[in-house]
């Protein structure tokens, strides 16, 4: 394998070390970070907290996403998902890839602390160790509930934004975190299935690969009739208004007919389908979260 990843060697380029922080990832989670901010307060967020804090947000994910990168460079010269990316191919070393985010990391937490509260800072380190350690080195390749439980380090942003901005932990920004936490597995899960055979060769054992694919549907179906009745629930506390709830609706009842098509097995490509639409779906509910939290201010 070391032969595999190394006869590919090639200069590295500056796209190589932004791909190694995953930067679509890192703006979904900034989307999130940034409704977190709005919900936050009735006032504006002061400009310092917004441009600083999700900068330092963002790059400490960057840096756990290129950790990522380093512990699963062999297993992603196995999948034709990440083949290419650029410690898969040998353009960028271990070393350096691990040296660039520790620099990310050091230069996020250093703006958090000082454009934010400590608070927020530690909970970013928290999350970036939660996903660069314990999900990436061990629970990725222990369990087939990885993405469950794992998948709380990924749902932290809105929490960090919301924490950049008040400096404390309420039940608002813990709600928009069980939101992305259900979310989790049945958008991880339809990507598993679509790719089941690669994370077999890759003896990764995702829900699919070690119990089968009608289990994995069965779950997905389940987590995401919770994932509807999750969503729904910043209506019931007040945290938002009809528009919020109309959407979430509609969102959710769309999910569910995505996953009830790929647990019948009624259309062909319906788990990377599902997959696509996910992303959509949790970005569109965050942006009608921010949108019916400046409706109920100018009511």
């Amino acid at each position: 394998m070391a032969s595999l990843i190394g006869a590919r060697h090639g200069q590295a380029v500056w796209r190589d070390y932004l791909e190694l922080t995953k930067p679509k990832v890192v703006v979904l989670m900034l989307i999130t970070s940034l409704v977190g901010m709005f919900l936050a307060t009735r006032a504006g967020v002061p400009w310092a907290v917004l441009v600083f804090g999700n900068l330092g947000i963002a790059l400490c994910a960057g840096a756990a996403a290129a950790v990522n990168h380093v512990v699963d460079r062999r297993i992603d010269a196995l999948m034709a998902r990440t083949h290419k990316r650029p410690l898969a191919e040998g353009r960028v070393s271990a070393v350096a890839a691990l040296v660039f985010a520790l620099v990310l990391a050091v230069a996020g937490l250093a703006l958090l602390l000082a454009f934010t509260n400590p608070l927020a800072a530690w909970l970013t380190l928290a999350s970036l160790l939660g996903y660069a350690v314990i999900y990436t080195g061990f629970l990725k390749r222990a369990t087939p509930q990885n993405i469950v439980i794992g998948g709380l380090a990924g749902a932290a942003p809105p929490l960090l934004g919301w924490v950049a901005v008040t400096g404390h932990v309420s039940a608002e920004p813990l709600l928009l975190v069980l939101i992305i936490f259900a979310w989790t597995p049945p958008h991880f899960w339809a990507l598993a299935i679509h790719r089941k055979e690669e994370y077999a060769k890759a003896d990764i054992p995702m829900l699919p690969v070690t119990h089968g694919e009608h289990y994995t549907k069965v779950h997905i179906l389940l987590y995401t009739f919770a994932l509807l009745a999750v969503s729904l629930m910043p209506y019931v506390i007040h945290m938002s208004g009809l528009l919020y709830l109309a959407c979430a609706t509609v969102l959710g009842g769309r999910f569910l007919q995505w996953a009830w098509v790929l647990y019948r097995g009624s259309k062909p490509h319906a788990a990377v389908s599902t997959f696509k639409y996910s992303i959509w779906y949790l970005l569109l509910l965050f942006i009608a979260l921010l949108v019916d939290h400046y409706l109920l201010l100018n009511l």
